[in-house]
């Protein structure tokens, strides 16, 4: 299955920790807010390098509490990223494994995130969700057996 969202972050509190030899470590505190497929909270802590030529590349884990495929619960999203000079962006991610709670137990996947030029953040989580428990009805007796 496939849930498509996007993300504002409400709360970046960004602090450099080692500057020197042209390049920058940082840490950077982010609180969001998600809307679409899933719709929910997120706080995330990324770890990040900053070269002086624009090339970049981060580390982080998401702590996400919402609502996924009718389901509520909270996971733990672990990503990383590069930027090149160039402007260009890649990066990937996955569910932590058994990090998922509530009716969300079970949560596995992948996430993509893509940055619009406006800013607009877009999370894409490719996952498997196991069944919701009762959530389907008991099969029909079959009542015309040995009539056929």
């Amino acid at each position: 299955m496939q849930a498509a969202s996007t993300f504002v972050n409400d709360r970046h509190d960004a602090e450099t920790y080692d500057d020197r030899d042209g390049v920058s470590l940082g840490r950077i505190h982010i609180a969001r807010t998600l809307r679409g497929d899933l719709e929910g909270t997120a706080t995330a802590e990324l770890l990040t390098a900053m070269t002086a030529s624009g090339s970049a590349v981060y580390v982080a884990f998401d702590r996400i509490e919402g609502t996924l495929d009718g389901r509520r619960g909270s996971f733990v999203l672990h990503h990383r990223g590069i930027a090149r000079p160039d402007g260009s962006f890649v990066n990937d991610g996955f569910v932590v494994a058994d990090s998922a709670t509530g009716e969300l137990a079970g949560l596995r996947g992948t996430v993509r995130i893509v940055v619009a030029a406006d800013g607009t953040h877009q999370l894409t989580l490719d996952y498997e969700l196991e069944p919701a428990k009762g959530g389907e009805a008991p099969a029909e007796p079959d009542t015309d057996v040995g009539r056929r």
